[in-house]
């Protein structure tokens, strides 16, 4: 027997509608959109607007342990590259159970703030020695273990990290729980195959960055599967991530990939910050996406996408909260729309040809982490995942407005306590803004932290 909610006015495909049933089946997934139905006992009646969730499309879980503690002004120099060696030394020290606790937590945090699915960008692999678990997926596993727990669909990104800086440089000691051969890799994507074709999951292949892997060990993992996978790779992320890539190759980092890799609708561009114009083009005209994680890109200092000219080259992008110094569907796209209005000193940049800043931020983000995470959500249709976010119809800011106005409210506005209720997959997983195991799950996350940091 089909569930179903009835909003008073959801976000479809073809635009906002009043009175919307929405069935799903036991498998979570939309099995019926019905707009102006009647009110029916046997749905759940959402109490505000009901927009898709959205898709988080780059994360580094364990990096949320050292969120907020690296804002201390110790060189005046400090960059990504200081940020970096702080970072090496939380993972000098983080053991299985605590990255468990720590993503767990960090996801039920992801929910709250309107996220239903993420790709977790997944690169510690192996024990503080550097060598392989008995189970080379141990950590990887723990990772679909938090995210199973917390309620959140997952994209897995298991990361080819094979080489500490272009042309194939040995890595740094700080680097060895990271690296793995291509024939490693191919085996750990082959162990956790199984484990990603439950509902709610889905496996990417991962290149770290062109300062990583090779362009032989790139050609080499994407031609031992043909099918659909998503690919994600960190790009131009900083100014000296190009120059070293102009040293060592001649090209920039996105004119290399370019040059090298058929680059498509499969793969997400994450940053993608120092894009040169026929860059930005190219990125565009393959249809991948632009993985854009603004609030973690100021925090590190590393630029601003030029996302006017990318959008108005028809490109796709999607959010990530990344470093998770932010948990907020609502910072990362206001962030989006106000680095380019303080880089440009004008008002309402990004948007299509309805002028609407936040109609365009919310469902070109939608469509675009779709894409990137590889599965069927991002929409209000039959089909897609029942991801569900409820707005609180009661907050003063949304209740006497309609339309694309309810999201210019929220993302202009509001704050995370707009997100009253969370659906994933057909289940509720926030209530009245409250996660059934966030009490637990808090505990251990600062047990964790406590003993990592």
């Amino acid at each position: 027997m089909p569930r179903a909610v009835i909003a008073p006015i959801a976000l479809l495909p073809e635009g906002w509608a009043e009175q919307v049933l929405i069935e799903f089946g036991r498998d979570g997934r939309i099995t019926r959109v019905e707009a102006g139905a009647a009110k029916s006992g046997d749905a759940d009646h959402c109490q505000g607007p009901v927009l898709p969730g959205m898709p988080n499309l780059h994360s580094h879980a364990f990096q949320r342990a050292m969120a907020g503690l690296a804002e201390v002004a110790l060189n005046p120099e400090d960059s990504f590259w200081t940020w970096r060696d702080l970072m090496y030394r939380l993972v000098g020290r983080l053991t299985p159970e605590q990255v468990e606790d720590i993503a767990r937590y960090l996801y039920i945090d992801m929910l709250k703030g309107g996220y239903t699915a993420v790709a977790e960008f997944h690169y510690l692999h192996h024990g503080l020695d550097g060598k392989p678990y008995a189970d080379p997926a141990e950590m990887s596993r723990r990772v679909l273990r938090a995210a199973e727990r917390a309620g959140i669909g997952i994209t897995l990104l298991p990361v080819l990290y094979a080489h500490g800086g272009f042309g194939g440089k040995a890595p740094s000691d700080a680097q060895k729980r990271f690296i793995n051969t291509t024939d490693q890799y191919l085996k750990l994507q082959e162990s956790l195959a199984k484990d990603c074709a439950a509902p709610g999951r889905r496996l990417g292949f991962c290149f770290h960055s062109l300062r990583a892997v090779t362009g032989d060990e790139i050609k080499s993992v994407m031609g031992s599967a043909d099918d659909d996978r998503p690919v994600h790779v960190h790009i131009a992320e900083q100014q000296k991530e190009v120059a070293d890539c102009l040293a060592w190759s001649g090209r920039r980092p996105i004119q290399w990939l370019y040059d090298h890799v058929p680059v498509d609708e499969r793969w997400c561009l994450i940053h993608a910050t120092h894009a040169e114009p026929d860059e930005v083009a190219a990125m565009a005209k393959s249809r991948a996406v632009a993985g854009l994680c603004p609030t973690t890109e100021a925090n590190l200092g590393d630029g601003l996408f030029p996302a006017i000219d990318f959008v108005a080259d028809g490109g796709r992008l999607g959010i990530g909260s990344d470093s998770h110094v932010s948990l907020s569907v609502v910072e990362e796209l206001r962030w989006l729309e106000y680095g380019q209005r303080l880089k440009h000193e004008r008002r309402n940049r990004l948007h299509d040809a309805n002028k609407h800043v936040a109609g365009y931020l919310y469902r070109a983000s939608l469509q675009g982490g779709a894409q990137a995470l590889g599965q069927k959500m991002g929409a209000i249709a039959v089909g897609n995942r029942a991801d569900l976010v409820v707005l609180d119809g009661q907050h003063p800011l949304l209740a006497h407005v309609s339309g694309d106005d309810i999201l210019g409210r929220w993302l202009f506005a509001g704050l995370n306590r707009m997100v009253k209720d969370v659906m994933v997959g057909g289940e509720w997983v926030v209530q009245d803004g409250r996660h059934g195991d966030e009490i637990e799950a808090g505990r251990a996350f600062a047990a964790a932290v406590k003993a990592a940091i």
